[in-house]
């Protein structure tokens, strides 16, 4: 059974507005996201979206400015792709989405072996949540317009990365 995973489809990365906006690259793959959700809704498969919700005190700001804080409007998922009723919504505070969260045991519990990885950001935490998933031994599959980045050149070096490191499937 395949899963469609969300990564990080929130305010502060795809608003304007947003902490860390990734552009307009970013924003173009919505579309592409919304047909991948009608998909995957329409068959009964489980969508599960992962969501950076940091504390206010993360480590990793000290990489990046403050965003994603817990509670607040930029860590909410942008309204064109809502979940639906019923479906997971899973805090993450690493790039991984399987690092220190239950990703892993939802998608045993629904008997998952193939994960659809769509999102932000390609070369981050799309590129690594490729990694867990691989080395948990899903089978990995990466729709090439339904990821975006902020840098174009990072984006193409991390599809290929997951091709031939992870042995994704982009399509």
């Amino acid at each position: 059974m395949r899963a469609l995973i969300v990564i990080d489809m929130l305010n502060d990365f795809l608003d304007p507005k947003g902490v860390l906006y990734c552009g307009e690259a970013a924003r173009r793959i919505i579309p592409a996201i919304k047909k991948l959700l009608e998909e995957f809704r329409a068959r009964g498969e489980p969508v599960i979206y992962v969501c950076d919700a940091h504390e206010p005190e993360d480590r990793e700001f000290q990489a990046f400015p403050a965003h994603c804080v817990k509670g607040s409007w930029g860590a909410e998922i942008i309204p064109e792709l809502a979940p639906a009723p019923g479906e997971r919504v899973i805090e993450k505070t690493r790039f991984d989405a399987f690092f220190r969260t239950e990703l892993e045991e939802v998608l045993r519990e629904l008997g998952v072996d193939e994960v659809w990885l769509c999102g932000v950001c390609t070369s981050i935490c799309v590129m690594d949540t490729a990694a867990g998933a691989f080395f948990r031994g899903f089978k990995v599959v990466v729709p090439s317009s339904a990821v975006g980045d902020f840098d174009p050149e990072a984006h193409e070096f991390a599809l290929k990365r997951m091709e031939r490191i992870y042995k994704a499937r982009i399509v």
